[in-house]
C-alpha cells in the first residue's frame, strides 16, 4: 500500500484541513493565528490552537451525545482531531441571548440587553464581501439553502444555543452569543461542523462583574483587553472539568 502524502486541502483564518488517506476523512489542524474585523487585524494567541481544539473537541463530542450530528471524529494531537469530510454551507449562523457586539451597533440596543428570545440570524460566509447580514429572500434569491435546509439550520441552532446555554451556566459562564457552521456529507445529511470555541462565541464571566475582565473570548483580543491566553485557559479548565463531572 503506498504512503498517503496529506494535501492541504483549505486554509482559513483559524485552520487548515488536509486530506487523509481517506477520502471521507479530513484532518484539521488549529492555528494559533488570530483575526478580527474582517481580518483587517491580525496577530496570534499562544497556545489558542490547542486550546480552541481541544476546547470543540469536547463540546461537538458532547452535543453529539445530545442528538446534535457533528462532523467530529476524534482529536489526534492537541491541536488536530479528525472530522468528516461535508460540503460547508456559505452560510453562518448566529444565535445571540444577550445584545453584544455588531447587534449592537446595527440597531442601537444597549450592550448587555437580555433579548426576549434567542436571536438567530444569517450571514453570508463570504470575506471579500464583509459577511453580509441576509434575509431569507436574500438567501432564497441566492439559492446557497432550500427552505428546509433552512427551517432545518435555525432548528439545530436553537436547540444548540439551549444545550450550551445550560452547559455554559454550570461552568459559571454566560453565553452572550455564539457563531457555528454546517455543512453536508455525501449523503445530503447536514452536520455541524467547524469549531466551537472561544474564537466562535462570546462568554462573559459570572463570577467577574466588571465589564472588561468578565470577557473570556476573541473580544479581549478584539478590543485590546489584555490576558488573552488566561482568558481562554479558563474556559477551557471550566468545560473540561464540566464534561468529566457529566461523565462521573
Amino acid at each position: 500500500m503506498s504512503e498517503h502524502h496529506p494535501e492541504k486541502k483549505y486554509e482559513g483564518k483559524a485552520k487548515i484541513l488536509y486530506s487523509t488517506a481517506d477520502p471521507d476523512i479530513l484532518l484539521t489542524y488549529f492555528k494559533d493565528d488570530a483575526t478580527a474585523f474582517n481580518a483587517q487585524k491580525k496577530g496570534t494567541i499562544q497556545g489558542k490552537g490547542e486550546m480552541n481544539c481541544t476546547i470543540a473537541a469536547a463540546l461537538l463530542q458532547w452535543l453529539d451525545s445530545q442528538g446534535i450530528p457533528t462532523h467530529f471524529i476524534e482529536q489526534t494531537k492537541a491541536d488536530e482531531m479528525l472530522v468528516k469530510a461535508v460540503t460547508i454551507l456559505p452560510v453562518e449562523v448566529v444565535v445571540r441571548n444577550i445584545a453584544a457586539g455588531s447587534l449592537c451597533k446595527q440597531t442601537g440596543l444597549a450592550q448587555g440587553m437580555v433579548l426576549p428570545q434567542p436571536l438567530v440570524e444569517f450571514y453570508l460566509k463570504d470575506d471579500a464581501l464583509g459577511d453580509p447580514l441576509l434575509t431569507r429572500d436574500r438567501l432564497m434569491l441566492l439559492n446557497i439553502v432550500t427552505e428546509e435546509q433552512l427551517a432545518q439550520l435555525k432548528d439545530y441552532a436553537l436547540k444548540i444555543n439551549t444545550l450550551m446555554q445550560d452547559f455554559f451556566g454550570r461552568c459559571q459562564i454566560t453565553l452572550v452569543d455564539f457563531k457555528v457552521e454546517f455543512g453536508t456529507d455525501k449523503t445530503g445529511t447536514i452536520l455541524l461542523a467547524d469549531e466551537i470555541s472561544p474564537d466562535t462565541c462570546r462568554l462573559w464571566d459570572q463570577t467577574v462583574s466588571d465589564p472588561n475582565l468578565r470577557v473570556m473570548d476573541k473580544d479581549r483580543f478584539r478590543q485590546d483587553l489584555g490576558n488573552i491566553e488566561n482568558a481562554y485557559q479558563t474556559v477551557q479548565a471550566r468545560v473540561l472539568a464540566q464534561i468529566k463531572q457529566l461523565q462521573s
